[in-house]
């Protein structure tokens, strides 16, 4: 007979980092590196994102006390001089190539309070095992060197203390760890972190050699991302304003529309920005425009059931338009809900209101720029006016969004081609599709909503994989209705491997990043 022991001891174990340890793994690296320094939730749904196999995180019960974060580069990348921010793009992973050859290990850290269990060791080999899984050359990564500062004066040079520890001369916590678990050393790199004072900025480029490897002929690869659909249908509403008298018959319509766009297999359905402002006319008063937003405000909590009710009995994914929503502290925020077909809803400001929307409305600009995981692959919502500002889209899109809706509401031609011309842009500078879905008709008597002009789309880069000028659905301007598209993953995945151009692969990091402060 055999018995099994019971302990309340907890169990150590490696496993691959998943979206819910986000918050543990933003606590632990701000834990370990500062606030400032630490990973950003952004950061490390970008890096989950684009490879999601290559993220670990060693569990201690149901704690987090170690990260070790890695992506697949090319050997003249990996191995060529170069910067933490330049080869990581900024802590996203953004320079992730499904084609590489070799495993780049962007950071390994470990929670001080939790140090002699051999969770560093356990990381590292939890990455070599990876590598010879994937049949790569090996691993490549820049090494801290946490004890130059302090014998420099001694050794006079970075090399000098390097080449003394690796005769055994002098001991680096670090870099004797490192070369004990069978790496090697092809060179110093200088200003790899410069705000690291121990290191001086140095850090020590090392390389472990896939023992397995064997050279065989390169074919690369363009399949959709890991575990995702290689098409995803879209269905984008252009959306008529007209007088209702009850919120009755806005659910109507609105669940005309869900019901079409389900019938057509889409995964998702795009309704405009600002849609419910429909709401008002029930009212059928004049109100300020102060006071109409302040009305319109007391249906959030219906308006958000409405189109989660209907995302989960209709099995789709919906870009709920937008609806000015106030906060606990009284202030006004143009919001987007996106609410899954998995019953998840996800909330997402407008990060830049208009002139006229704080002027006229009082609403005000959000502070945080988050892709949302879906079950087709991440996604961003840019709101009308944010289209307008490259460096949010590329923030969503290091977070490894494929697909950006953007909601928009537009009351004249100018207005709108500025929102439409923007959005081209950003298809083809990002590599990305882009959803745009507006509103059409009139609403004589509320205030700054009485016109609306809107031509939606569904817009794609400008490569060969792709529709004809970049257009994969187009609407006639001012008309009422509901446009599709199949959009392709894997066409995207060959477009930024080997397009006609890879603007995402040729950025400059060794020139210019853009960094997001880290919000409490």
């Amino acid at each position: 007979m055999t018995t099994t022991e019971s302990t309340d001891t907890p169990r150590l174990r490696v496993r691959n980092a998943q979206v819910a340890d986000i918050p543990q793994l933003v606590a632990l690296t701000a834990r370990i590196y500062t606030a400032e320094w630490g990973h950003s939730a952004e950061m490390l749904r970008g890096q989950m994102a684009r490879f999601p196999e290559g993220q670990f995180v060693a569990e201690f019960g149901d704690r987090l006390v170690g990260y070790c974060a890695t992506f697949r580069v090319a050997e003249q990348t990996a191995l060529a001089p170069h910067t933490w921010g330049e080869i990581t793009g900024g802590g996203f992973a953004a320079r992730h190539d499904p084609d590489g050859d070799w495993l780049y290990g962007m950071d390994v850290c470990v929670d001080p309070d939790f140090r002699g269990l051999r969770i560093g060791r356990r990381l590292y080999a939890a990455r070599k095992k990876l590598c010879q899984k994937l049949s790569l050359r090996g691993i490549v990564f820049g090494g801290r060197l946490p004890g130059l500062a302090k014998r420099m004066a001694r050794y006079g040079s970075a090399q000098a203390y390097v080449d003394a520890v690796i005769a055994g001369r002098q001991r680096d916590a670090t870099l004797s760890f490192q070369l004990r678990n069978g790496f090697e050393l092809v060179g110093l790199l200088p200003r790899y972190l410069p705000g690291d004072a121990e290191s001086l900025g140095y850090a020590a480029h090392l390389v472990w050699r896939n023992p397995n490897h064997h050279e065989k002929p390169l074919i690369p690869g363009h399949k959709a991302p890991r575990g995702l659909p290689a098409r995803v249908r879209i269905a984008t509403v252009q959306y008529q304003q007209r007088r209702i008298a009850d919120f009755q018959a806005f659910s109507t319509q609105v669940e005309y529309f869900v019901d079409v766009a389900a019938g057509y297999e889409s995964d998702f359905v795009v309704f405009p920005e600002l849609m419910t402002l429909q709401l008002l006319s029930i009212e059928n008063a004049e109100l300020s425009p102060v006071d109409s937003i302040l009305k319109i405000t007391e249906y959030t909590d219906r308006v958000k059931a409405l189109f989660s009710d209907l995302a989960v009995r209709h099995n789709i994914n919906i870009i709920a338009g937008s609806h000015p929503t106030r906060d606990a502290s009284g202030d006004v925020y143009n919001i987007c809900y996106v609410c899954l077909r998995d019953g998840t809803v996800h909330a997402r400001e407008k990060i830049h209101p208009t002139p006229n929307e704080a002027a006229w409305w009082g609403i005000r600009g959000g502070n945080s720029v988050e892709a949302i995981a879906t079950d087709c692959g991440p996604i961003g919502v840019m709101i009308c006016y944010d289209s307008e500002f490259p460096e949010m889209a590329r923030h969503l899109i290091d977070q490894g969004a494929l697909i950006l809706f953007v909601p928009f509401c537009t009351d004249e031609r100018q207005s709108y081609l500025r929102v439409r011309y923007c959005c081209q842009a950003r298809a083809v500078e990002n590599q990305c599709y882009v959803v745009l879905s507006g509103n059409v008709g009139n609403l004589p008597g509320v205030n700054n909503f009485d016109i609306q002009y809107a031509q939606s789309c569904i817009l794609t880069p400008c490569d060969f994989p792709f529709a004809r000028d970049g257009i994969a659905a187009d609407s006639t301007p001012n008309t009422e209705m509901v446009l599709f598209a199949d959009l392709r993953l894997e066409d995207l995945a060959r477009a930024r491997s080997s397009g006609t151009v890879q603007n995402l692969k040729d950025r400059r990091h060794d020139l210019y990043q853009t960094r997001w402060p880290t919000r409490g």
